[in-house]
């Protein structure tokens, strides 16, 4: 079965980084547009960033543009969420999940188009 594993997560002061990595197996993971959601307490998952299945095209949220960075290794079925300059808003769960796509160049920021999800990865800035 299809399995994505987030891992990285953790306490960190802002201004400080971390990078998130997710594992995936059971799946081509090639053949998968890959992204990054995060969901803070009492507040619905939002889009952080995605890339496509050559690593070729990515998308950032407004709000991440600058400080992340998404980046994928298809030997390793992995995926990559680089953080820089922390802030306290970015403290939620994060989780990435995977998109069936075909396409060299998609990507997508909407959480209906993505098939499968990980279980998440807390991620804690403090002021």
């Amino acid at each position: 079965q299809v399995q994505l594993v987030e891992s990285g997560g953790g306490l960190v002061q802002a201004g400080g980084s971390l990078r998130l990595s997710c594992a995936a197996s059971g799946l081509t993971f090639k053949n998968y547009v890959m992204g990054w959601f995060r969901q803070a307490p009492g507040k619905e998952r939002q889009f952080v960033s995605a890339i496509s299945t050559s690593g070729l095209s990515t998308r950032y949220a407004d709000s991440v543009k600058g400080r992340f960075t998404i980046f994928r290794d298809n030997a390793k079925n992995a995926v990559y969420l680089q953080m820089n300059s922390l802030k306290p808003e970015d403290s939620a769960v994060y989780y990435c999940g995977a998109d069936f796509k075909l396409s060299i160049d998609y990507t997508s920021n909407s959480e209906g188009d993505y098939n499968y999800w990980g279980r998440g990865t807390q991620v804690t800035v403090s002021s």
